[in-house]
């Protein structure tokens, strides 16, 4: 059945968990801001007098909320250890991590305990992690042959969030099909509600497409109808929303059908709790009609799309805003220059 937008339940109440990592790194913000205006003009001379690289007016970027999906640094974590990137990751200002598995060919091994205690010493948040949604392997390490595995590892990191990368196709790209993953996706919803955590999907364009069976309607709204608010949550990757923008703003006939993903956001914030910030170059001569860049050499306008959404009352610490690049071509250059990007925004006067 379908489902309506409940209104928002996100407490002003204070975080005591952000208060301790602001408290504990101090001016650590000062310095990554100092860092990033330093990058930038590093970067670009001729727009360090301008007011927005001088840092005035509030910043749009949330205190806290920079985090970094590790699988960027898949590299770095494979060859040095989890050890050094969290220090880099200090370094540069970030505040969260999300996981893409727990090892990611980690140099030695590593324990979930240790990882948790490791993350939290260098002043990062293990916000959430990617997992497979299914698999024909009843032994793998999926959502639907291994829940509570699934369940039991999130809880021993803390994290708040355990999600998928995975999009709703496993019965095929009709609208029933994807009201039976949907029916899925509430129940390991509720799961992870029992023990205090949000479940969510993260897309990539195609869940912007439209139904086989219906080609007057686009998946991704029968994802958000047909999944308890309560229960399922969505991570926007902002960019792969962009590129099914440019892919799917027509249907099959012909006929326009534009959507703008911010509005996604607007209609319903709570639904939100993460982000990937990744950026694209527009290139209407690729398939996807962008190529993807480092955080802050695209066309993504962020100081829009993060402004819209922590304007809204209630908003401005609601949501976790995780920077990311699938294929970096130095995956430590990437992550500086990503926060110094986000770091530098500001809200128009």
């Amino acid at each position: 059945m379908s489902r309506t937008p409940r209104p928002s339940r996100w407490s002003k109440a204070e975080d005591p968990e952000l208060s301790h990592r602001l408290s504990r790194r101090g001016m650590l913000g000062v310095a990554a801001g100092a860092t990033a205006a330093a990058l930038l003009g590093a970067a670009a001379p001729a727009q360090a007098a301008t007011p927005e690289a001088a840092g005035r007016g509030r910043p749009v970027l949330p205190p806290g909320r920079l985090g970094i999906q590790l699988y960027s640094l898949r590299d770095k974590v494979s060859t040095l250890g989890f050890a050094p990137v969290f220090a880099e990751l200090e370094k540069y200002g970030y505040d969260e991590v999300e996981f893409a598995g727990y090892t990611q060919g980690s140099a030695g091994p590593i324990t979930l305990a240790q990882l948790k205690r490791l993350a939290r010493n260098h002043g990062l948040n293990p916000i959430g992690s990617h997992v497979g949604y299914y698999s024909d392997d009843p032994n793998a390490y999926t959502f639907a042959q291994n829940l509570e595995k699934v369940l039991d590892d999130a809880q021993a990191l803390g994290l708040k969030h355990i999600g998928t990368a995975s999009g709703p196709f496993r019965y095929g790209s009709t609208v029933d099909a994807w009201k039976r993953a949907a029916e899925e996706f509430n129940t390991y919803g509720a799961a992870a509600r029992a023990r205090g955590m949000k479940f969510y999907q993260h897309n990539h364009s195609e869940e912007f497409s439209f139904a086989t069976d219906r080609p007057d309607v686009r998946l991704y709204d029968v994802l958000l109808a047909e999944t308890d608010p309560d229960l399922v949550y969505l991570e926007m990757d902002i960019y792969w929303a962009y590129v099914g923008q440019f892919r799917f703003s027509q249907r099959p006939d012909g006929t326009a059908a534009p959507f703008e993903p911010l509005d996604y956001v607007l209609d319903q914030p709570d639904r939100y709790p993460l982000f990937h910030v990744k950026d694209g170059e527009r290139d209407p001569s690729v398939p996807h009609g962008y190529r993807m860049v480092d955080v802050g050499d695209g066309d993504i306008d962020y100081q829009r799309f993060l402004s819209g959404v922590t304007r809204l009352r209630g908003h401005r610490l609601a949501h976790h805003w995780q920077a990311e690049h699938d294929n970096p071509a130095e995956s430590f250059t990437f992550a500086r220059k990503s926060s110094a990007h986000l770091h530098s925004l500001r809200e128009k006067c």
